[in-house]
């Protein structure tokens, strides 16, 4: 039997992971506050404030800078989003604050250095998230494992900055799932496409050091750089971990 092991979500694009226990899942709609706010850099194709979604390309991203990686986030019960790295001290911030969003540039220029300065912090309205549709990502702990073993490097999760990670699926067997619908709880997922993996997963989060080509390794296992699946809201529903995942 499948389980739902793992919810995360990431506040900030690129920038902070957080473990969540429950999650209410809307029709159509990203997981509740993942990348809810962006950092813009100088060389961002838009003017203003931004109004809409836009391509990873305008934000402080983690391929382009590996140690961003390594920051966790903590969202507490006021609102405040706690940011850590092993090189840097804690930060607490509120990101409505203009204040605190120039905390956390200044926060990120250690790790985003030699780059396109940070310019402001983004909040949309829409998820920030690398497509412009609204997905949620499901991966299987079972072919990270697997994965590990093939590379003879351990494997975190948040390696892969997914959303949803299942327990009890065989190793690889997610691969075979597009165009299929997930029963999670009481909510339905419609998987429509794989996750096609950039170089931020040859980070490792507990450092932000690269340690492993894994585009490589994947290419190599399976001819593609995919990991991990992308699907669609189609029944909404609160999901928890420990719930039954089943493919209907």
């Amino acid at each position: 039997m499948a389980t739902l092991a793992h919810i995360f979500r990431h506040p900030i694009k690129s920038i902070g992971y957080e473990e969540i226990r429950t999650a209410f899942l809307e029709e159509g709609r990203v997981l509740p506050f993942d990348r809810l706010w962006a950092v813009a850099t100088e060389q961002a194709k838009f003017d203003g404030p931004l109004t809409g979604w836009a391509s990873k390309m305008n934000f402080v991203r983690g391929a382009a800078a590996p140690g961003l990686m390594a920051v966790a986030a903590r969202t507490h019960d006021d609102g405040t989003i706690e940011l850590t790295h092993p090189e840097l001290w804690h930060l607490r911030i509120d990101l409505d604050d203009p204040a605190d969003q120039v905390k956390l540039m200044e926060w990120l220029r250690p790790l985003w250095a030699g780059r396109p300065a940070p310019r402001s912090v983004e909040r949309p309205g829409v998820a920030l998230t690398d497509q412009r549709e609204a997905r949620i990502s499901i991966l299987s702990l079972s072919s990270l494992a697997d994965f590990g073993a093939r590379t003879g490097v351990p494997m975190s999760p948040h390696r892969f900055r997914g959303n949803l990670w299942v327990a009890g699926w065989a190793p690889w067997a997610e691969r075979d799932l597009t165009g299929r619908r997930l029963r999670i709880g009481p909510a339905q997922v419609e998987i429509v496409a794989p996750i096609g993996r950039c170089r931020a997963t040859h980070a490792n989060p507990e450092t932000g050091v690269e340690d492993l080509d894994t585009l490589a390794a994947l290419r190599a296992a399976h001819g593609d750089q995919d990991f991990g699946l992308f699907g669609v809201v189609t029944r909404p529903g609160e999901i928890a971990r420990d719930d039954v995942v089943e493919i209907l």
